[in-house]
C-alpha cells in the first residue's frame, strides 16, 4: 500500500482522521483541544487525499497503457 508524508498507510491515516474525529465529539472538549484534533484531522484528511491521488494516477497509466 502506498505511503503518505509521514510513512502512514492509507488505512493509517484514515483510523487516526476518524481518531480526531471522534475526539471533536466528545462533550466536555475544550477549545484548545478542539482546535488541536481539527488540526490533525485536517492534517490525516490530506494524507488520505495524497495517497488515494497517487493510487489514481498508477491506476489511470496502467489502464492507458492497455
Amino acid at each position: 500500500m502506498a505511503k503518505g508524508k509521514n510513512n502512514l498507510s492509507f488505512e493509517e491515516a484514515l483510523e487516526k482522521l476518524e481518531q480526531a474525529a471522534d475526539d471533536l465529539a466528545l462533550p466536555r472538549i475544550t477549545l484548545a483541544e478542539a482546535m488541536k484534533q481539527y488540526e490533525l484531522g485536517i492534517r490525516y484528511h490530506q494524507q488520505c487525499e495524497a495517497i488515494l491521488s497517487e493510487a489514481k494516477q498508477k491506476i489511470e497509466v496502467y489502464c492507458s497503457t492497455d
